[in-house]
C-alpha cells in the first residue's frame, strides 16, 4: 500500500498552479491555457536606425499575455503610423500561438517616424524609429582572407570600390556578375554601379569562406 504524505498536498497544488500558468513561475514560457488579454507589449523591431524610403530589415512585433503572463492568440492588433511618413503591411494583424503579432514597416522620408500598434481597451505601444539618406557610394578594402567591411549599404545606382590590400592576392567576385579577374595585391576594383535593389553577394576566388556583401536599397 503506498504511503501518501499528506504534507506535500500543497507543495503539489502550487506545482499544478505553476503549469497551468505557463510552468515557470508564470512568464508564460511553458504550456498554459490563456485567458483575457490584459497586456499589450513591445517585442521586437523597435528603436532602428535605417534608410529612408526603404522597408525596415526587422518587422515591428508586439506580444498580447493575460493576467498570468500567458501568451494569448487571436488578439487583433492595429497598426497604424502617427509621426512621420512610410507605411505599414499589413496595418491589421492577429496574434499566433505565441500571442505575437508583427507588421513590416516601410519607413517614409519624414524622421523619425512613430508606428503604434493597439488592441482595443489596452494600452497602444508606440515604435520609433530614425532613418536618413542612403549613401551613394562605398569603399572596401580587400584584406587577407576577409573583406572590410564585410557588409556595405548603398543607394540604387550607386557604387562601390574594392582596394586590394593584403600580402596575398585576391579577386572580388560576383557570381554571374562584376569580376575583378586576375588575383591582385595591390590597386583597385571599382567603382562598380549596382542596380536594382537588392542583396548581392560576392566571394574570393581563391579563399573559400572570403564573402561580402552589397545591399543595395531604394
Amino acid at each position: 500500500m503506498r504511503d501518501v504524505r499528506w504534507d506535500r498536498l500543497p507543495a503539489l497544488g502550487v506545482v499544478a498552479l505553476l503549469l497551468a500558468c505557463g510552468g515557470d513561475g508564470g512568464r508564460g514560457t511553458g504550456p498554459c491555457t490563456p485567458g483575457a488579454a490584459t497586456q499589450l507589449a513591445k517585442n521586437g523591431g523597435d528603436a532602428q536606425s535605417w534608410y529612408v524610403n526603404n522597408p525596415l530589415p526587422t518587422p515591428l512585433s508586439v506580444i498580447v499575455r493575460d493576467a498570468n503572463n500567458c501568451p494569448v492568440p487571436g488578439v487583433g492588433i492595429d497598426w497604424s503610423v502617427v509621426a512621420g511618413g512610410g507605411g505599414l503591411s499589413p496595418t491589421h494583424s492577429t496574434t499566433n500561438s505565441a500571442g505575437i503579432a508583427t507588421t513590416v514597416d516601410s519607413v517614409g522620408a519624414a524622421s523619425p517616424q512613430v508606428v503604434r500598434a493597439a488592441s482595443g481597451a489596452l494600452p497602444a505601444q508606440d515604435f520609433t524609429v530614425t532613418a536618413a539618406a542612403p549613401p551613394t557610394s562605398a569603399a572596401v578594402d580587400v584584406k587577407d582572407n576577409f573583406f572590410s567591411p564585410q557588409t556595405v549599404d548603398i543607394q540604387e545606382g550607386g557604387t562601390v570600390t574594392w582596394t586590394f590590400a593584403g600580402a596575398v592576392a585576391h579577386t572580388v567576385t560576383f557570381t554571374g556578375g562584376p569580376d575583378s579577374g586576375t588575383p591582385q595585391t595591390s590597386g583597385t576594383f571599382g567603382p562598380v554601379t549596382f542596380t536594382p535593389a537588392g542583396t548581392k553577394n560576392y566571394f574570393c576566388k581563391v579563399h573559400g569562406g572570403m564573402n561580402g556583401t552589397v545591399r543595395v536599397v531604394h
